[in-house]
């Protein structure tokens, strides 16, 4: 492993707060990248020495990781590793979430929460590539020029302006077709409010610590869709799509349409420090760990 991406499910799975819980004692870490040292019987489509991104439930944190063929994905020689460790699970997550979950359509109005984190800054990207009008909201002026460099139209600061009522101004009254929500908290609700007509509300995780609850009479009335996005299960069940996907991202990048972002890269032992910088949502894209 040659490099390791810092997610916040992370932080969660350390703590014992995630709903996947890794029998003790375990190594944290779900994506990462590297070479290839070694192959198990029958493996096709990947040989030693290949440079590689990985997904793995937990382990990528560790120096070497064993992990199933079907989770690693060949890296473009010009892509360095710390930039493959920081795109599987985020960009995995927004592009499902996106294309699969939310059926993203060019011309629609999509609203990304917590916009300059690492799924929020993909789902920014992302959105903006497959044609949207992309609306980002961040709880800083820095945060918000950051997601403009990356596609998005217009920025609302949640820190200092109503979130629902901006929402509503920026689109004169229709409201965001999708919400991309890593957030939760008190957020949700507000987003929700300002949600369009057959909108659909993208439940990609609770950065923020609470769950949300959200008044059922709020979708019945907009005529809306709250959707989970559980990426990890389904590469799992559906590990030809999740291919696919991997593939149409690696095309993205190798097109300079997409460009994952390092926030920062620290080493593992100064991984106090790197989890303090996700934890306290200072992080604009990605935490990247190196040996």
């Amino acid at each position: 492993v040659q490099a390791a991406g810092l997610n916040f499910p992370d932080l969660l799975c350390v703590r014992g707060e995630y709903q996947f819980k890794p029998p003790l004692p375990f190594v944290p870490g779900s994506e990462g990248a590297g070479v290839v040292t070694a192959l198990g019987a029958d493996v096709t489509g990947v040989s030693v020495d290949d440079r590689v991104c990985f997904n793995a439930s937990s382990g990528a944190f560790a120096e070497e990781i064993a992990i199933p063929a079907s989770a690693v994905t060949q890296i473009p020689d010009s892509m360095p590793f710390e930039q493959a460790a920081g795109l599987t699970v985020v960009y995995g997550t927004s592009y499902y979430a996106l294309k699969q979950r939310a059926g993203l359509q060019s011309g629609e109005t999509l609203l990304v929460l917590g916009a300059a984190g690492g799924v929020g800054l993909s789902a920014v990207e992302l959105g903006a590539a497959m044609g949207a009008r992309v609306i980002a909201a961040a709880s800083s002026d820095q945060k918000l020029a950051v997601a403009a460099e990356h596609g998005a139209e217009v920025g609302i600061n949640y820190a200092t302006e109503d979130l629902k009522n901006r929402i509503k101004e920026i689109t004169e009254g229709a409201g965001a077709n999708v919400i991309y929500d890593p957030v939760g908290g008190e957020l949700a609700e507000a987003a929700f409010r300002g949600i369009a007509w057959e909108g659909r509300h993208l439940v990609i995780g609770f950065a923020s610590g609470p769950i949300p609850k959200l008044p059922l009479n709020l979708p019945l009335l907009k005529g809306a869709a709250v959707v989970g996005v559980f990426w990890g299960s389904w590469t799992k069940r559906e590990p030809e799509a999740h291919e696919q996907n991997m593939a149409e991202l690696f095309e993205l990048f190798t097109e300079g349409t997409i460009q994952p972002h390092v926030s920062s890269t620290y080493t593992l032992d100064q991984f106090l420090d790197a989890f303090g910088e996700v934890s306290g949502r200072r992080a604009i894209g990605k935490v990247i760990l190196t040996p």
